[in-house]
């Protein structure tokens, strides 16, 4: 089963950049997508595959912290 989790992209440099959720961050690649930083993007094995709205960001998440409840916390706002 393959897994992509919506992230809060922090900083870009060329094709790469920082994302964030919940006080993880993550080393990424932007060579799918054309993203700027404060978008939220859907990482799958450090690859950015899709440029999400916040509200679809925040919907994933819900549905992902129904499975894993501890981790339930809601998105910082902008």
């Amino acid at each position: 089963m393959c897994l992509a989790v919506p992230m809060r992209l922090e900083s870009v440099v060329g094709h790469s950049g920082r994302a964030v959720v919940d006080g993880v961050g993550r080393e990424l690649r932007l060579d799918l997508v054309e993203a700027q930083v404060g978008d939220w993007v859907l990482v799958h094995a450090g690859y950015a595959i899709q440029v999400l709205d916040e509200a679809a960001a925040a919907e994933t998440l819900a549905l992902l912290r129904e499975l894993d409840p501890p981790a339930a916390a809601p998105p910082p706002a902008r």
